[in-house]
């Protein structure tokens, strides 16, 4: 008989849809990614990263190249940020539970990294979530740190939907895990798609916009593009701003975009009325200092 399920634990939803159900074939997959992304060596400290959470057969290569450039890093900490698809949690929510798990494992939750945060700006703790954006990201993290810590946040007021006001709950966040990263060895990973829409062509264009404008790290510029044109320029929008800005606020000062396609140059399907998404691969550096 299998064992019973633990309280303690937050269920894999995706094993076996979005990506393999067993420990080999994830493996296999993840690192069969890995090795075909590029690797871009630099003495810069990475921070943060951007990357998509479709399935892994449509944004798992995208997403690779993120997760490649942490080849010889090792971080604590990972606060994993991305939207709220399904669940209506407020502003921000976070797991009640004390591991993820994955065909690779459980990962822990960084229980005193997510108190303090709680002191700082409103949390919403939740007992169970339907959200792929956040595990869909852990495999990557299994394969490409080993050991670590995270601290999944769900954000549920994205430019796209309600304004320029969503600004507000960005920066507090970002303010706040600024200062609990300050001295510490975490890094911010923003799990995001781009546009969604039944044009090829018009997913290109606007994508272009908001690669332009994440490369120049002119989070105002992205936070108007986001908001003001009347369409999902990126599910999530707040995910990106905020790490942006927490990324900004400890000194870094370069962005690299390391890779954007959608699924319509994943599938070859880029017929007008075909349902396209874009994905983008995104480091977020700081200049190290010559006495580090």
């Amino acid at each position: 008989m299998p064992a019973p399920a633990r309280d303690d634990v937050r269920p894999s939803l995706l094993a076996g849809s979005w990506y393999p159900g067993t420990p080999e074939a994830l493996r296999q997959s993840v690192d069969d990614f890995l090795a075909r992304a590029e690797y871009v060596a630099t003495p810069d400290e990475l921070v943060a990263l951007i990357a998509p959470h479709a399935g892994y057969a449509y944004s798992g290569q995208t997403a690779a190249y993120a997760y490649r450039q942490l080849q010889g890093r090792a971080y604590d900490t990972v606060v994993l940020l991305g939207p709220s698809h399904r669940d209506h949690f407020g502003a921000i929510a976070t797991s009640n539970k004390k591991y993820y798990a994955t065909p690779l494992g459980e990962v822990e939750l960084d229980a005193a990294f997510i108190r303090a945060l709680a002191e700082r700006v409103p949390l919403q703790r939740v007992n169970q979530d339907h959200e792929h954006s956040l595990e869909i990201q852990l495999p990557f993290l299994h394969r490409a740190l080993g050991s670590f810590k995270v601290v999944p946040l769900m954000l549920g007021l994205p430019f796209y939907i309600v304004g320029e006001s969503a600004r507000t709950h960005c920066q507090q966040l970002a303010t706040a895990l600024a200062d609990l990263a300050r001295h510490s060895r975490v890094l911010f990973v923003a799990s995001s798609d781009l546009s969604h829409l039944d044009d090829y062509a018009a997913v290109q264009k606007f994508d272009a916009r908001t690669e332009a404008l994440v490369a120049a790290f002119d989070v105002d510029g992205l936070i108007r593009y986001f908001w003001q044109e009347g369409e999902c320029r990126a599910c999530g929008d707040a995910a990106i701003v905020t790490v942006l800005l927490a990324a900004r606020d400890l000194g870094a000062d370069r962005v690299r975009i390391l890779q954007r396609t959608n699924s319509g140059d994943v599938t070859g399907e880029r017929a007008r009325a075909d349902y396209v998404v874009g994905y983008m691969a995104v480091g977020v550096y700081k200049q190290r200092r010559q006495d580090e």
